[in-house]
């Protein structure tokens, strides 16, 4: 029994699904996420108080919040 019908298992060529191009650029946006989220989290954890991260997360949501406006503010003004 070595006739397939299409669609079944194994392929002969499968279809590429995801371009190498594509699966690099979400590679190194996953790895830059987890570069940033790393120093985010050094950062507290140096942190003398759990006060003390709170206040530390508080003011980092607020600088992301800041360079997320400015850069919205650019690319509006170069569309």
């Amino acid at each position: 029994m070595s006739e397939r019908s299409p669609g079944q298992w194994p392929v002969d060529e499968p279809v590429d699904l995801v371009p190498d191009d594509l699966y690099l650029q979400r590679a190194a946006e996953r790895g830059r996420h987890e570069v940033v989220l790393g120093s985010i989290r050094a950062h507290l954890e140096e942190q003398p108080t759990p006060g003390a991260v709170h206040g530390a997360a508080r003011k980092w949501g607020a600088d992301i919040t800041a360079l997320a406006e400015d850069v919205a503010k650019h690319k509006r003004r170069t569309a």
